[in-house]
């Protein structure tokens, strides 16, 4: 599905083509309008604005980085748009990933060749103008040791890695933004992943890769450019009655309800999609990680690399996280049954990363050096058989025979595309007065070139600061970083988290939370550890009634 060429336009450009003949509610005119601010006053002026019976362009459902993206999309081509989610953004799979953007070297290993491609092209656009704010190139190193790897899978590797490095050079990935790939002694190995083993260690192959401060982070600046390009990002808003052009909306804190009548619908509701539109099928796929003390691997700077045994292009990842943790993943099991709303991982599951990460550790990880684990659903398409990790990767725009558009399969990396193909089915099945797709150009709220950003200085070392600016505050918010200042203090909000008590007040005013467990999980990520969280618990409760 490829748009016509179109300008590059702006929200507040002269060649908007708004919703036609005035027959469909405007965009909200209220306080916040053409701000990118979410918040709870913003929260309920539009749907009052909104009212019963409106009639809008697309009514989107889902608010996971498939569903702020397909908002995003739509508003900025011209729609009036409309986001509903039922608990918060990045409630779901969005934000338990391995924070990767990867280029797709699994998928080519594979024989997966245009999921490899897309992946390569969009990883590329998010670390060069979408986001490049909250990715940074992350060195994947694997090990040369004796007894982990098989006759001939080093070299296996090194030609993958090489292939993957084409990969960037076709989508068009700077060198400089992407390192080649290289070889690298003993002691350099050590310096970047001190708790590797030593003995008969010859060095490590070394690739590069995108990673996200947080996936989470990327949600909320996708939700709240779309805000500013006029879409209304309504949480705690419960679709019912789904229907191809209209649905019943609830608002779960009020109870109130509205009907909605839409040109098109689209499903974005990810591992949910089935028990929105009954036609569709899905095989959720569970990745599981273990959170470990930065410290228990000596504080690595790389990715631990460590190869899956008896597979060639599976591996497990020890991943150096923010709040000084590193996340150990991922799994690809089976999930069948109904969908929770927080996955949990099997003792099979922790037994297993741990076993295969070990094997490339001087001092073996034990269960007491875990200190949280999470589990996410993948969205994969049934195909009938075969394992989910053969399942294709690929992502899917279906039309149910309610007429309801829903997205599904795919990649956190692809998300971009994916929102693109969603948003042209629906503009050309339903006839809606949109421009071409421009978000390949688009820069989110705290990159480069977004309206309302300033430059980040030059040269801040690893936890330091630019004047006011701690490191930390810089990597999660970019450019917006100078806006959060104005929200509270920059003192820590507990011992030993890099969290700032600003940036709890900056989630409520400008980032959509409602209370501290929006704050604590999907703002900060401080409850991924628990003790974490209950050591700052009371302080954001605080702060969250404050800044109400």
């Amino acid at each position: 599905m490829t748009p016509t060429a179109g300008p590059h336009t702006g929200p507040h450009s002269s060649s908007h083509a708004g919703p036609s003949s005035g027959s469909h509610a405007g965009p909200y005119t209220g306080p916040h309008a053409g701000t990118s601010r979410l918040n709870a006053v913003r929260r309920a002026a539009e749907l009052e604005a909104l009212g019963d019976d409106a009639r809008i362009d697309l009514l989107v459902i889902g608010g996971g980085v498939t569903g702020a993206g397909v908002a995003l999309d739509a508003a900025s081509r011209g729609l009036r748009t409309v986001l509903v989610e039922a608990r918060d953004l990045a409630f779901g799979t969005s934000r338990w990933s391995s924070k990767l953007v990867h280029g797709g070297l699994r998928y080519l290993a594979s024989g997966r060749i245009k999921v490899a491609r897309e992946s390569a092209v969009e990883r590329g656009v998010l670390m060069t103008r979408t986001a490049p704010h909250l990715i940074r190139a992350l060195p994947q190193l694997v090990p040369l040791l004796p007894d982990l790897l098989r006759p001939g899978q080093a070299a296996l590797i090194r030609t993958g890695f090489h292939a993957g490095d084409a990969l960037r050079l076709t989508a068009g990935t700077p060198g400089a933004l992407l390192p080649r790939v290289r070889r690298i002694d003993a002691d350099r190995t050590r310096r970047l992943v001190p708790g590797v083993r030593t003995d008969g260690l010859r060095g490590a192959l070394v690739a590069h890769d995108g990673q996200l401060v947080d996936d989470a982070r990327l949600v909320v600046a996708l939700a709240r450019t779309a805000a500013q390009y006029g879409a209304s990002v309504l949480t705690r808003v419960r679709a019912e009655q789904v229907a191809g052009t209209s649905a019943r909306l609830v608002d779960t804190l009020t109870g109130r309800e509205l009907t909605v009548r839409a040109g098109a619908v689209v499903n974005a509701t990810g591992v949910w999609a089935g028990e929105v539109d009954t036609s569709i099928r899905l095989r959720p796929s569970r990745g599981t990680h273990l959170l470990v003390d930065a410290k228990a691997l000596g504080n690595p700077t790389a990715a631990l690399t460590v190869p899956v045994p008896g597979s060639t292009s599976r591996f497990v990842f020890a991943l150096p996280q923010q709040l000084g943790r590193v996340a150990i993943g991922l799994t690809d099991e089976d999930a069948p049954g109904p969908i929770p709303d927080e996955p949990q991982p099997t003792e099979a599951e922790c037994s297993f990363l741990l076993d295969t990460v070990n094997a490339a550790l001087a001092t073996a990880l034990t269960r007491a050096d875990v200190i949280g684990a999470y589990a996410g659903l993948r969205p994969l398409i049934d195909t009938g058989d075969g394992s989910t990790a053969d399942i294709s990767r690929e992502h899917a725009v279906l039309e149910s025979p309610s007429g309801v558009i829903t997205v599904v399969g795919g990649k956190l990396t692809t998300y971009r595309r994916m929102a693109e193909d969603a948003v042209d089915t629906a503009v050309r099945l339903r006839g809606l007065p949109a421009r071409a797709c421009w978000t390949a150009r688009l820069p989110l709220v705290g990159a480069p070139g977004h309206g309302d950003s300033r430059p980040l200085p030059a040269g801040v070392p690893e936890g330091g600061t630019a004047g006011r600016l701690p490191a930390s505050l810089l990597a999660r918010h970019g450019g917006a970083a100078h806006e959060v200042l104005a929200a509270g203090e920059l003192t820590p909000i507990a011992e030993g988290l890099d969290v700032t008590r600003a940036e709890i007040a900056y989630a409520v005013s400008h980032e959509g939370a409602l209370d501290a467990a929006d704050v604590l999980d999907r703002r900060t990520r401080i409850g991924l550890v628990t003790e974490d969280a209950e050591r700052a618990r009371k302080a954001v409760e605080e702060i969250v009634e404050e800044a109400r």
